[in-house]
């Protein structure tokens, strides 16, 4: 990896050099490489100020864009918590067969292969996993150096302070779930989230003591449901305030299969185990999701600042990216599950030594990219295995020639993001084409019109047909 990281900075010509010496790891001893801080937050959708959502009080992860990359056209593999994370963290692409679930396991769907966490592990990093990396927490567990740790989900979720009569709605409701809401007035470290923070800071602390480089990754829980935040972060949003998407209807003319009953949210009790929500039931969970997203850039905040107390942002590479997009009642949705590009587009915001901050990259990127790119920044061998395509140039020319798609699937859906449109197949088991969304992004990026069925777009749909089946993940053998 040193040749190809050398090869790219001599091109970029012998300024570049000076800057990528110290990101793309000629270096001496294994202690001058770069430390990594990893941070997924879960359902995180691009709901940030820094990707123009003025309304959300989100200070630190601006902060973070302010100081290193954005990437304002980053997208998930699959919209769905346990195959996003075991498509990224593997580099795989996703197949009809391979990380389709939030269940899955990236050791069952992909044997054999070094995950990312092993191969830094591997090449001298003390690995630490805290929070939800994996979305079972003794996946590919070989690759910590340490037990995996997770805060206690009882006071994740609701119950453990509510009162009396929540406790009675959840113990009524048949799948045992209490409301999908909460705003305690209590301190940070109540909810997991805030106990998270402390054991991530306090890692920090141990781990400069080391004195050898670590990969620390740390996945916060919210914005995930339930939208329980301490009280604080709900009275940043005002709730006359709160306004429904204006996207707030379903597609004209979108297929069947693109609209799906959002399951995970009814589970929860008082929402309607059919038909929609009420307005202002709506707004409540908009409110509360964005306290939760307030309420985890206070933790991640918490980092950031420990990283500078101990002088250790100056070599450390901090990556935050949530795991994939959230439908907050746009096409009539709520939660993930779609080949919308609310569900596929997620937050990817990267700083790294020896790069110049402040920068916004339009530049497709798929989170399969994260592996190589990582590898690239700290200087270790790229796995033969690894499908994406290290991201690093665009951390110098954020307005380069990149890639032409994004492609992503979910269950019968395949679905593709080239620079103008979003096109989605669907398809039944035997591969019989069943349905598809086209949507033009030049005219219409709230994606209320399927263009798909319409005469005059069939050679777009054709060509972008062909260039998704070209580039999806092929079944196992």
């Amino acid at each position: 990896m040193k040749t190809n990281c050398s090869a790219f900075a001599c091109a970029l010509g012998f300024p570049a050099v000076l800057l990528m010496s110290f990101a793309c790891g000629a270096y001496a001893a294994e202690s001058a490489r770069p430390n990594v801080l990893f941070i997924a937050v879960d359902d995180l959708r691009p709901q940030l100020g820094c990707y123009g959502q003025k309304q959300i009080v989100s200070p630190n992860l601006d902060r973070l864009a302010a100081e290193g990359t954005l990437f304002r056209r980053s997208y998930c593999m699959v919209p769905t918590c346990g195959a996003s994370r075991a498509s990224l963290m593997t580099g795989i692409r996703p197949a009809r067969d391979r990380f389709v679930s939030y269940q899955t396991w990236a050791e069952r769907d992909a044997p054999g292969i070094t995950t990312l966490n092993t191969h830094f592990h591997n090449n001298g990093y003390y690995t630490v996993s805290n929070g939800k990396i994996f979305h079972h927490a003794r996946d590919n567990v070989e690759g910590w150096s340490e037990p995996p740790w997770r805060p206690d989900r009882g006071d994740t979720f609701l119950g453990h302070y509510a009162s009396p009569s929540v406790v009675k709605l959840a113990k009524a409701n048949p799948r045992g779930r209490g409301p999908a809401y909460e705003s305690a007035d209590v301190a940070d470290d109540v909810y997991g989230d805030g106990r998270l923070a402390d054991k991530a800071v306090a890692d920090l602390r141990r781990l400069k003591a080391k004195r050898q480089p670590f990969f620390l990754a740390v996945g916060f829980f919210k914005p995930h449901l339930p939208f329980v935040a301490p009280k604080k972060y709900w009275d940043l949003y005002p709730k006359d305030e709160i306004r429904l998407p204006s996207n707030y209807a379903r597609p004209t003319d979108a297929p069947d299969e693109s609209i799906h009953s959002w399951g995970e949210l009814r589970a929860y009790a008082q929402i309607p185990p059919q038909g929609p929500l009420s307005d202002e039931t709506a707004r409540t969970l908009i409110r509360g999701y964005y306290a939760c997203v307030s309420y985890t850039d206070a933790q991640i905040g918490k980092l950031l600042d420990e990283l500078d107390r101990l002088d250790l942002s100056k070599n450390t590479i901090v990556i935050v990216w949530g795991d994939h997009g959230w439908n907050l009642g746009e096409h009539t949705l709520w939660c993930k599950h779609c080949c919308f590009e609310t569900s596929m587009r997620a937050p990817l915001i990267l700083r790294a030594p020896g790069f110049d901050g402040g920068k916004t990259t339009d530049g497709l990127t798929e989170f399969i990219d994260i592996y190589p790119s990582l590898c690239d920044l700290a200087g270790l061998p790229m796995p033969k295995h690894l499908e994406g395509r290290s991201f690093v140039p665009l951390l110098k020319d954020p307005q380069m020639a990149w890639k032409t798609a994004a492609i992503g699937r979910y269950r019968n859906g395949d679905t593709i993001r080239t620079d103008d449109h979003r096109y989605t197949a669907y398809s039944d088991a035997r591969g019989k084409p069943t349905g598809g969304m086209l949507y033009d992004h030049r005219t219409d990026t709230d994606e209320t019109v399927n263009l798909a069925p319409r005469p005059a777009h069939r050679p777009v749909v054709q060509r972008l047909h062909e260039q998704l089946q070209t580039g999806m993940g092929k079944a196992r053998k």
